[in-house]
């Protein structure tokens, strides 16, 4: 009879442990086996990053003497300092077609949300380097969280405009229904260039600061402020502009207005789809050495 005592009878006996082999080989040779891995960990990560989110959320509201106008403070200022310099004659606007405290309004909150949906994955990734450091856990669930927050605030910018529209004498109708269209159009749009950007901001954080400087003259090349040029050079910036169909549709449905542009908008959103996925995956393959980096 075995001695109990001694660690060679049968109840000491230890069933194996299960071992995990790394190994060097790129994700990318299996291509099922990763998009099977990578939709697992985006489904594993819905609590978490609701959890994020919300906690990040009431962190961003609660000591603030103005809570959620602040969603609306932004683009109200750019907007009150656009129509003075129009109406001072500091700067000409051509006509837009629209009372133009409208049209500022509209494209200056249109253009924040895009601003925000693109810094949104690189923000979340740096301020979670310690978290990505110490911690195993679906990466998705950060890229999500900041999904959640960004859908938070940009329901609580629409919450305000529309009253803010009605107003300044516009007459928003039916066509609003369109507009959660435009949303996703930005969100998918601003995701999709943010997780191409936010491998290489993790890594040099001159990038997060050069963001908003091109996001700045990038602006200047939309319809944000300005009309379109009917022709001429700035004419040619202004369509071959991606965010152009979608600041112009956007606009027209919150106003009442017939979109235009519906086919170049569809384009660039398809095309948009594409490099979110792609983005995705280039999130995958380099996370981890990012870590590693970070971690040095």
């Amino acid at each position: 009879m075995s001695d109990p005592m001694s660690g060679s009878g049968p109840l000491t006996q230890k069933k194996p442990m299960a071992v995990t082999v790394y190994t060097p080989a790129s994700a990318l040779r299996d291509p099922g086996l990763m998009l099977r891995s990578m939709f697992a960990d985006l489904r594993a990560s819905r609590e978490l990053a609701w959890r994020l989110a919300q906690r990040d959320i009431k962190a961003q509201y609660r000591q603030s003497l103005l809570g959620y106008l602040w969603a609306f403070i932004m683009p109200l200022s750019t907007t009150l300092a656009w129509v003075y310099l129009n109406s001072s004659g500091i700067v000409k606007v051509t006509s837009t077609g629209m009372p133009y405290p409208i049209y500022v309004l509209t494209g200056t909150m249109l253009w924040q949300m895009f601003t925000e949906a693109l810094q949104t994955p690189l923000g979340q990734l740096s301020a979670s380097k310690n978290l990505l450091a110490k911690l195993k856990f679906p990466r998705e669930a950060l890229i999500l969280s900041g999904i959640i927050k960004w859908s938070f605030n940009a329901g609580v910018k629409m919450l305000i405009i529309i009253p803010a529209l009605f107003i300044l004498g516009g007459s928003p109708d039916i066509h609003i229904l369109l507009v959660p269209i435009i949303l996703l159009a930005i969100l998918l749009i601003g995701t999709a260039i943010g997780l191409f950007i936010a491998p290489i901001g993790l890594l040099y954080t001159d990038v997060g600061r050069l963001i908003p400087v091109v996001l700045q003259f990038a602006m200047y090349v939309t319809p944000v402020v300005f009309a379109m040029p009917a022709d001429g050079f700035a004419a040619k910036l202004f369509r071959i502009n991606f965010m152009t169909p979608v600041i112009v549709n956007g606009r027209a449905w919150l106003v009442g207005m017939e979109g235009s542009m519906l086919q170049e908008m569809a384009l660039i959103c398809a095309a948009a789809s594409v490099l979110l996925f792609l983005g995705w995956v280039l999130f995958r393959t380099t996370m981890s050495v990012l870590i590693e980096r970070m971690s040095a």
